[in-house]
């Protein structure tokens, strides 16, 4: 696909590089474009509720439910990261694809693996990066556009004033 001339070809990727001693760790975290297979893995909780003379009326405020709500997000979350950073080519030891209780494990693995808080913050941030836009991001791509933008229009051939007269084939008023 082409916008404005320009490929569009993929999700957006975002990079990490952590320092190590034995050489750098790098981290690369894509957009996740389908969440299907995670609705299809973990469809959302359905709310309990009963049957009144105007229909089903659902119990949104139920405390299992909403325990179940939170769950269902966590391994949203989890869910995200994971498939983020199918492109860093991470061989996890703990999590399985197929294995939705396993994807909890991704932050434990991590830690396990050396990575202090700070770090797997860092990494968090990193995915949340890839899946998101944020205001800041959006104001560096305009300001980039419409530097460009201005940059085209002095390159333009075309006049860049206003003229002072111009020719109406009448005398003007007050001339003889």
């Amino acid at each position: 696909m082409k916008i404005g001339g320009q490929e569009v070809s993929g999700p957006t990727e975002e990079v990490l590089v952590l320092p190590r001693v034995g050489g750098d760790v790098v981290f690369k975290a894509q957009a996740v474009l389908d969440m299907e297979p995670f609705y299809a893995a973990c469809p959302a909780p359905k709310a309990p509720g009963h049957l009144t003379k105007d229909g089903f009326k659902q119990n949104t405020k139920a405390p299992a439910y909403r325990e179940q709500m939170g769950r269902h997000a966590t391994l949203r979350f989890a869910y995200i990261v994971i498939n983020s950073l199918i492109p860093s080519d991470i061989e996890w030891q703990q999590i399985e694809e197929d294995k939705p209780h396993t994807w909890l494990k991704w932050e434990d693995e991590l830690k396990e693996a050396g990575f202090s808080n700070v770090e797997i913050q860092r990494i968090t941030v990193c995915v949340m990066q890839a899946n998101s836009l944020d205001e800041g991001k959006l104001k560096a791509a305009r300001d980039a556009f419409l530097q460009g933008q201005g940059a085209a229009s002095e390159a333009s051939s075309g006049q860049n004033t206003e003229q002072l007269s111009t020719p109406s084939g009448e005398a003007a008023s007050g001339s003889e």
